[in-house]
């Protein structure tokens, strides 16, 4: 216990985020998280349901099918895959920074940059593959 009269030294408080300055890497690390949560929530959610309607025979494929086509839910599965690519690509720069690799200011925020970039690039690629075959 602290005796009384006795002052403590001022001690700096934690950082927190008024402090830091917002920066691409920030924003990209955030945004890996944020994706990450996404996949396991709205993905088991979305796999739950279609493995339901796979086991509840042919008319409950149809629902699932009939409801994925809606606009909400190719909203959703879109959604889904952006966040898949983009967590992927935000894992890989996240792993070329735990071997050593991009620690470099200019080329931490270029690939903080690019991880985004080629997420919506492969998304795109990959929905234009499906509706255009």
């Amino acid at each position: 216990m602290a005796s009384a009269g006795v002052s403590r030294p001022k001690r700096p408080l934690s950082p927190h985020l008024q402090i830091w300055r917002w920066g691409p890497a920030m924003a990209v690390s955030i945004l890996h998280r944020v994706t990450g949560n996404g996949l396991a929530v709205v993905g088991i959610a979305t796999l739950l349901c279609w493995l339901g309607s796979l086991a509840g025979g042919p008319d409950s494929y149809a629902l699932f099918q009939a409801q994925a086509g809606t606009w909400y839910g190719q909203v959703v599965l879109v959604g889904l895959s952006w966040a898949f690519f983009n967590h992927a690509a935000s894992g890989i720069r996240h792993f070329l920074l735990d071997i050593g690799a991009g620690f470099e200011l200019v080329a931490n925020a270029r690939w903080s940059v690019l991880t985004p970039l080629i997420a919506i690039l492969a998304t795109a690629a990959c929905w234009a593959a499906v509706w255009l075959r």
